[in-house]
């Protein structure tokens, strides 16, 4: 793979995942506890053995710039990095980038400048494991100039997604883009016996491309109006160029929403999650703090994932993610929750804190009760409060909360005084 270079799309604004990207690009936003979204497919590169990364990012990127910069290092002895490649005005553009395609072309001169076989495209708000080399050896099998990673899905979720059409040879004949439910008939593709069992029989993009690179090349110089992989670009190639499927059948999420980013987070805190963190051919990488162990004094957790430097006392903890630094007080309930934790340990200082922004204590006070919920990373929340959408309201935005999807929302720096109910 070393004449592969991988790109990383770092996404748009981020709205469907606000409050959490207030701060923070998507690729940025804190996962299981301990990592970014962005450290998923940094990771699947350098497990693949690529190791020329650019991350393309315009929105928000001062974070997810700092945690790349300190988080991905290699060695001298190896030719390998991971850059930020943010929008610039250009002589050829003044414009930031317009979609996933044009952000490719507007950086192609840096992407240029390293020999290249192959470019792989990637999204940087997905959760799934995949070992590039097999996806780059279906590619040359194949003969494609350009693959896409699918996955089967059944009738139910189809339209929500891009659906591509194959022949017994596995190329794309036909692309479809969020097809309505009474339009999906004929546009069945082969699939596996298992996958056809489970009426699994629709090929979903998964956003992954890997373009030979003189094929690239070429269609981005083609149309220069061409702002997006999915919408233009890709149905265009569809016969005119060889566009090949690759199906991938493991776990895969597109964390694009408050309610696919809750559901993947507690899908890893069960007790045989679809999504393995503890791989150890694969494993995720993160910036490497050095931080303390977590220490529990008389609690009951059950099934939940507890980061490092947590501090929890006499509390009740079930199926949720508790977060670094995370201070969790005395006879507190946490059920059905994604804490992030903080930057800080709450007993320090403030004067001796390098993080000068944020409430003075975070954490949870004693005797609160927090279920169904995401709390953002610095959240100071005070004694006897009860966090809980009772009424099930859908949306909703009030004092120092948000409800999306359902699911209560604190976001970050947040202070939650004591005996509040939301």
């Amino acid at each position: 793979m070393d004449s592969t270079v991988g790109i990383i799309l770092g996404g748009g604004a981020g709205s469907r995942l606000y409050p959490l990207t207030h701060h923070r690009s998507k690729p940025a936003v804190p996962l299981a506890g301990k990592y970014r979204l962005i450290d998923v497919p940094v990771s699947n590169c350098i497990n693949s053995g690529v190791e020329k990364i650019f991350v393309l990012t315009q929105f928000n990127s001062a974070s997810l710039n700092r945690h790349i910069a300190q988080t991905y290092r290699f060695d001298r002895f190896r030719q390998g990095f991971v850059s930020i490649l943010a929008a610039e005005q250009t002589p050829q553009s003044g414009d930031w980038f317009q979609g996933t395609a044009d952000a490719v072309r507007q950086c192609l001169k840096h992407v240029n400048a390293y020999r290249r076989d192959h470019v792989l495209i990637l999204s940087g708000d997905q959760l799934y494991t995949m070992d590039y080399r097999k996806l780059a050896a279906h590619h040359e099998a194949s003969g494609a100039d350009i693959t896409l990673a699918t996955i089967p899905v059944n009738a139910a979720d189809a339209s929500g997604f891009g659906i591509l059409k194959t022949d017994s040879d596995g190329m794309i004949t036909e692309f479809h883009e969020k097809p309505k439910p009474d339009e999906l008939a004929g546009k069945e593709s082969p699939v596996s016996k298992e996958m056809e069992d489970q009426g699994r029989t629709y090929l979903a993009s998964m956003g992954i491309y890997l373009f030979s690179a003189d094929v690239l090349d070429k269609l981005l110089a083609a149309d220069a109006g061409a702002h997006d992989f999915g919408k233009q670009i890709i149905p265009d190639a569809i016969g005119k160029v060889k566009v090949a499927s690759y199906a991938f059948e493991g776990y895969w999420s597109d964390i694009g929403t408050i309610r696919s980013f809750f559901d993947a987070n507690l899908m890893l805190a069960r007790k045989q999650p679809e999504f393995d963190i503890y791989n150890p051919r694969f494993p995720i990488y993160t910036n490497a703090r050095m931080l303390p162990p977590a220490k529990v004094e008389s609690s009951f957790i059950q099934e939940s994932i507890i980061a490092e430097s947590s501090v929890i006392l006499n509390a009740q903890i079930s199926n949720s993610v508790i977060g670094l630094r995370s201070f969790i007080g005395y006879n507190t309930t946490i059920k059905n929750t994604v804490f992030m934790g903080g930057d800080y340990f709450p007993w320090h200082d403030p004067g001796e804190r390098q993080t000068v922004e944020g409430p003075e204590r975070p954490g949870v006070g004693e005797e609160s009760y927090i279920e169904g919920a995401i709390v953002d990373r610095n959240v100071s929340i005070g004694k006897r409060c009860i966090i809980k959408n009772r009424d099930n309201v859908s949306e909703f935005d009030g004092d120092n909360f948000y409800i999306r999807d359902g699911i209560v929302v604190i976001p970050k720096n947040a202070m939650i005084p004591d005996d509040t109910i939301i």
